[in-house]
């Protein structure tokens, strides 16, 4: 019973929307009626800018790693690694599918990346390389996370993790649902229409994709 209201903290958590609360406190924009309307810090950034952004990525990928890094502690340890893969899960379920935007939110990349930090961080570094190199080649965030997202089983299971064989059927499930929740960006990645990462300021016609 304990192990369950621990998920559903991580949930609690993971729904924390960091960067509607952001842009509303300190630009006084909704997010969800601006660029993509999308709550995840890709949107945050091409609106609110990076300063603004930052603190929004920290906080998110806070929210996966402090459950699942922490949670395991005040209960003294969970009893398998399935728990451990749900307490992860709920975060980025949280994020996802928040409660306090009517179960809308980001696409959970950051949150997942918190997740993995605290199960298996380097094989999450392994995947933050992969984003790096092909958002700085090719200026599609979108794409990023995807390469990223595909990356990261293989590295998990290459790579020292928590959680055993666990964490590697969920780094597999997390790609899964990373590119399900990229499929319209993967529809204007085929058409050519897809659009490139820009700094706020700059030209953002169709921006905000991510």
């Amino acid at each position: 019973m304990t192990e369950w209201l621990f998920v559903f903290a991580a949930y609690l958590v993971g729904s924390t929307p960091t960067s509607l609360w952001v842009g509303r406190a300190f630009h006084g924009v909704d997010l969800r009626r601006e660029g993509s309307g999308n709550l995840g810090a890709t949107n945050a950034f091409r609106i609110l800018g990076w300063r603004s952004a930052l603190p929004v990525v920290v906080v998110d990928i806070l929210k996966g790693w402090a459950p699942v890094a922490l949670f395991p502690l005040l209960i003294g340890g969970v009893p398998n690694d399935g728990w451990l893969i749900a307490i992860g899960a709920a975060a980025v379920a949280g994020h996802v599918f928040s409660f306090w935007v009517g179960f809308r939110g980001g696409k959970g990349v950051a949150t997942s990346a918190g997740v993995f930090l605290a199960l298996a961080p380097t094989a999450l570094l392994v995947a933050l390389v992969v984003w790096l190199a092909v958002v700085a080649t090719s200026g599609y965030v979108s794409l990023g996370s995807i390469l990223a997202a595909v990356a990261l089983p293989p590295a998990v299971m290459l790579t020292p993790h928590r959680g055993g064989g666990a964490v590697t059927l969920f780094a597999l499930g997390l790609a899964g649902f990373v590119i399900w929740a990229h499929r319209s960006n993967i529809r204007r990645l085929a058409r050519g229409e897809e659009s490139r990462f820009r700094r706020r300021g700059a030209d953002t016609r169709g921006a905000g994709h991510e």
